[in-house]
């Protein structure tokens, strides 16, 4: 397969704590799936894995060449984990549109996270 697009991200965890604290449910149902809220909110690192899932977004926008134009949202892109706790990504709406226009098929996702910085790498192919 060919590499169509590479995103990486950082996120300061103290700034994705801050949103939490200010707007709670509104920034969680604004830039995290169902799914993602629930993984999260079980974990006693959620802040953590709020800021590693907020990177990824940002990183798979990057690799889309879209940012947050041209109809992506934040739950356009959802971070998975498989059984073994591996994550992948799955694409709705726009995101999931722009990846099928430019032949998108496949995603490799890497996420990494201290108590104080998130980072997370993404390749589209």
């Amino acid at each position: 397969m060919a590499i169509i697009g590479h995103g990486i991200d950082a996120v300061d965890v103290a700034r994705i704590s801050d949103l939490l604290d200010r707007q709670g449910e509104r920034f969680r149902d604004r830039c995290f799936t169902a799914d993602e809220q629930a993984y999260a909110e079980t974990s006693k690192r959620r802040d953590e894995h709020y800021a590693a899932r907020f990177a990824a977004k940002e990183a798979v926008m990057k690799a889309l060449g879209t940012g947050w134009a041209q109809g992506v949202g934040w739950t356009d892109v959802e971070v998975t984990r498989d059984d073994a706790g591996r994550p992948g990504v799955r694409l709705h709406g726009g995101a999931a549109r722009i990846a099928e226009e430019r032949g998108i098929t496949r995603w490799t996702i890497s996420l990494t996270h201290t108590d104080s910085i998130a980072f997370a790498s993404v390749i589209a192919e």
